[in-house]
Order: C-alpha cells, then structure tokens, then sequence
C-alpha cells in the first residue's frame, strides 16, 4: 500500500488518482487567485484567470514529476510542452467561462467548476500522452530489465 501511496507508478488508473489530486491543489491554488483577484482587486474574470492558471500550472508540473509521472530530466523541454497542453487547457477554460458566465450567467464559481473538470481530462490525457509517455516506457524497461 505504501509502494502505492508514494512510490513511482507507471498503472494509469493509480496516477489519475494522483493527478486528480495534484490537481485538485493546483485548482486550489488557480481558482483562489482568480477569486481573489476578480472579487477584491476587481480583475477582470479573463485576467484572473489567466494569473491563476499561471500560479496553478507552476505547483501542478513540481508536484506532478514528484509524485505522478517520471521526469526525463530535461525540465525545459518537458516544462515547455506541459506549459503549451496547459495554456491549450487555458483556452479551453477561458472559452467555458465566457460560454458559462457572459453567455449563460452563472457565477464564476460555477462556471470555474464547470471548466475544471473539462480541462482535467484534457490536461491529464494530453500530458500522460505527450509529455510523460517516453519516460513511462523507459522507465518501465528499465525496471524490467532490472528484474531479469
């Protein structure tokens, strides 16, 4: 259970789990910045966001390649393609808040939830594919090749 908890895994389900909850603190982070700016210092909503993404996306990556996906160990590279899944994932966001808020006049709140839980699917999908896939499969020879 320990191995599960806090060791590398490379089982999809297992590093959903995990991603749900990385991301889960990384909206924390994204969606108390927006509020904050958009209700206290009166940001515009697209403004907002964008910051709070930026701020979200920052302690998603950190705390994905420390618990969820394996690191090549070219941060630039990899933080680079996570940035531009993430700012694809902004996209999508701004499109459902302005779909959510100024054309079906919900509250940001609920038209932050609402991308939320898009955008993870995408975001996961997107980076476990694209960014993580080369060193989930070299990790996994290597760890086979280790046990031969």
């Amino acid at each position: 259970m320990r191995k599960i908890l806090f060791g590398k895994t490379q089982n999809s389900l297992f590093q959903f789990i995990r991603y749900l909850f990385v991301g889960g603190f990384a909206a924390i982070i994204d969606t108390a910045c927006l509020y904050l700016l958009h209700t206290y210092l009166n940001m515009n909503h697209f403004a907002a966001a964008a910051v709070g993404f930026s701020a979200g996306l920052v302690a998603n990556y950190v705390i994905s390649i420390a618990w969820v996906f394996d690191s090549s160990g070219k941060m630039k590279e990899e933080f680079a393609l996570f940035a531009m899944i993430g700012i694809t994932g902004l996209a999508w966001t701004e499109l459902i808040l302005w779909l959510t808020i100024n054309q079906i006049g919900l509250h940001i709140l609920a038209g932050k939830a609402i991308a939320l839980g898009l955008v993870l699917i995408w975001n996961f999908g997107m980076r476990k594919k694209f960014v993580f896939a080369m060193n989930s499969t070299n990790s996994t020879k290597e760890s086979t090749f280790e046990a031969a």
